[in-house]
């Protein structure tokens, strides 16, 4: 069965290997979706730590007397 999906090889340490394993066997997936899940998760915190660095830079700038009320920014 053909997939329009692009595919990716991985070379794992034996004990990784064993983790994922175990995650697919206990959630009843197979290593493939496993393997991708835990890939989307790990971008999902990536992006997040990302942002979390950028908010906490411009926290540190912000001044309220300069902020705009909410009535304001929806006029």
């Amino acid at each position: 069965m053909a997939t329009k999906n692009p595919r990716l090889n991985v070379v794992l340490e034996p004990t990784l290997m064993k983790g994922v394993d175990h995650l697919a066997k206990s959630q009843g997936v197979s290593l493939s979706t496993m393997a991708r899940d835990l890939i989307k998760e790990a971008l999902d915190t990536h992006e997040d730590n990302h942002w979390q660095k950028i908010a906490e830079k411009r926290e540190l700038t912000f001044s309220q007397k300069k902020s705009l009320s909410h009535a304001e920014v929806w006029k």
